[in-house]
């Protein structure tokens, strides 16, 4: 059965009317639909003309609502069980959107390629221009009014409550591409006027609150947060063909609870790019209790059937924990803990445009079939910003603890990643087990890494690794302790290489060995290695060209 049957299927099964328990006074509102609501604060949709069929625009009801809540000076939009057929929806300050058990907001359909209109006549609001700074990121992160759900220089709103934003009329950002494994969905060009591009839109707001809710095939972002301060992102479902949350340019954020399929994108990403035409650092971040997944149908993990895609079909499963790429501000004071990762990359810290990245503490993850390596950190030089403003960024004291991986990749081992004479710094990691599809060849363990230090940073441009576990070059002061790696199958490749590394501690390693030996050294300053199974207690001020 096609995606789009199965969910034609579930809003005929959560359509009906319905109320939840958990908003007594919401619960009655809905229940007397049309009828006022008998709480001034709590305004139904339904009085203001919405009609909930899936067939009606219900825009101008829904924001009519908005308007008169905000009117008074603030309180809640009921939306009730049915599905609301919409374009652009304006948030207001002070406003609580809720949305029932039961209730769907539905993405209109946008024009399509070559049209000015979409369903019924209507478009959404036009993508505000976001001059001159556009060329310093991509076009979803220059514009938000373009949105389903919008709301700019904002304080104290929230949506809430079980229901589902389903953006089934958006672009996902991607022009012509395949749709085979995405659905018979059209593919929107996003810059085309009256396109939508996003789910929920929000730019330099405060106050804000995300809960309970999920989205289904959000667009090019579920959400994309914009300088956006105390925001709480709690126990939302997301199963989508893009980025799952982006949260840039942020400070004071939340996000936990989360579960997260994005089999064509990544699934949790922090960023800090030049859209708000100054550098914002993303900083105090907690992100915690959540999984993400790259390995489902699209629909399926929110329905509840997980379905895997067949052998062959898909081959992204990008899915992960992303910080960067557009990293501008830079990321600070930043905590994750206790996620899961599934069919998917694994986490990626990225600081390639100019941008410091500092103090992070990452700890309790467990993954399973990755389709990249466990570990991806990177400090590179695309600058991608303003020329007189815009140098070589850092990156140091990051821990890492506590995580293991059941069948990373044989053909890429985890890249930790300076360039020449700006390295990685201070980094520890500590208590993991990382267990390797294996398979590597001789061949394979003389391969020379491109630098590619002004390149987009991706670990599939890296392509096959010498070290089936570590691959580590101009790295600073890192310590590995109580770190084991396993493969699958025999590699030939050293379990860690290590290029133009100064001061590293290894203690309590364990790791296949070939006949040369399990750690591989190339321009090494000031190396220890003490109580290990993988090499016999050494001290070494410098190596090069040895393998131990």
């Amino acid at each position: 059965m096609k995606n789009n049957d199965l969910l034609r299927r579930d809003f005929l099964r959560v359509g009906s009317l319905g109320v939840a328990g958990a908003l007594p006074i919401a619960a009655s509102a809905a229940q007397n639909a049309p009828t006022a609501a008998p709480n001034p604060g709590v305004f139904n949709i339904r009085t203001h003309g919405a009609t909930g069929d899936g067939k009606t625009l219900d825009t101008a009801a829904i924001n009519r609502a908005i308007d008169a809540v905000a009117s008074q000076g603030g309180g809640t939009v009921l939306f009730p069980a049915g599905v609301y057929l919409t374009f652009s929806i304006h948030l207001r300050s002070n406003v609580h959107l809720y949305l029932d058990r039961g209730a769907t907001i539905l993405a209109a359909e946008s024009p399509r390629p070559g049209d000015t209109t979409g369903y019924n006549g209507g478009t959404y609001d036009a993508a505000e221009p976001n001059a001159p700074w556009e060329p310093y990121q991509d076009y979803g992160h220059n514009h938000w009014h373009n949105s389903l759900i919008w709301g700019e220089n904002l304080h104290d709103i929230s949506i809430t409550g079980s229901g589902l934003i389903y953006g089934k009329g958006l672009s996902f950002g991607i022009n012509g591409a395949k749709q085979n494994d995405r659905g018979s969905y059209p593919a929107y060009v996003a810059e085309q006027p009256g396109v939508g591009n996003k789910s929920i839109a929000l730019k330099n707001c405060r106050n804000v609150l995300l809960r309970d809710f999920s989205i289904l095939k959000g667009g090019h972002f579920g959400l994309l947060a914009t300088g956006v301060d105390n925001l709480t992102i709690d126990n939302l479902t997301i199963d989508t063909d893009r980025d799952g949350l982006d949260i840039d340019c942020c400070q004071n954020v939340r996000v936990s609870n989360c579960t997260v399929n994005s089999p064509w994108d990544d699934a949790i990403v922090p960023k800090s790019s030049y859209a708000l035409g100054y550098p914002r650092p993303s900083r105090n971040i907690t992100i915690t209790n959540c999984y993400v997944a790259g390995c489902y149908e699209l629909g399926s993990v929110l329905d509840g059937t997980f379905r895997k895609f067949p052998v062959g079909k898909h081959s992204y499963g990008t899915g992960r924990i992303k910080f960067g790429t557009e990293s501008n501000g830079g990321f600070q004071n930043v905590a994750v803990s206790n996620c899961v990762f599934e069919g998917c990359n694994g986490y990626a810290l990225e600081t390639v445009d100019g941008a410091l990245l500092e103090d992070f503490a990452i700890t309790n993850t467990t993954m399973r079939d990755l389709s990249c390596p466990p570990l991806f950190l990177r400090l590179g030089a695309r600058l991608r910003g303003p020329k007189e403003s815009t140098n070589v960024g850092t990156f140091k004291r990051v821990l890492i603890s506590n995580l293991v991986c059941h069948n990373a990749p044989g053909w890429q081992s985890s890249i930790i990643s300076g360039i020449p004479n700006h390295p990685i710094e201070d980094l520890k990691l500590s208590d993991i087990y990382v267990e390797h599809a294996g398979g590597g060849t001789a061949e394979q363990a003389a391969t020379q890494v491109p630098e590619l230090i002004d390149g987009y940073p991706d670990p599939g441009a890296f392509k096959v690794t010498p070290a089936s576990a570590f691959f580590l070059r101009h790295v600073r002061n890192l310590e590995m302790s109580h770190v084991e790696v396993a493969n699958i199958t025999p590699d030939a490749r050293p379990a860690f290489y290590l290029d133009d590394v100064e001061r590293a501690d290894f203690f309590a390693i364990t790791a296949p060995r070939t006949a040369e030996g399990a750690i591989a050294l190339h321009n090494v300053k000031d190396l220890r290695i003490s109580w290990s199974r993988a090499a016999q207690d050494k001290v070494l001020a410098n190596a090069d060209g040895e393998t131990l």
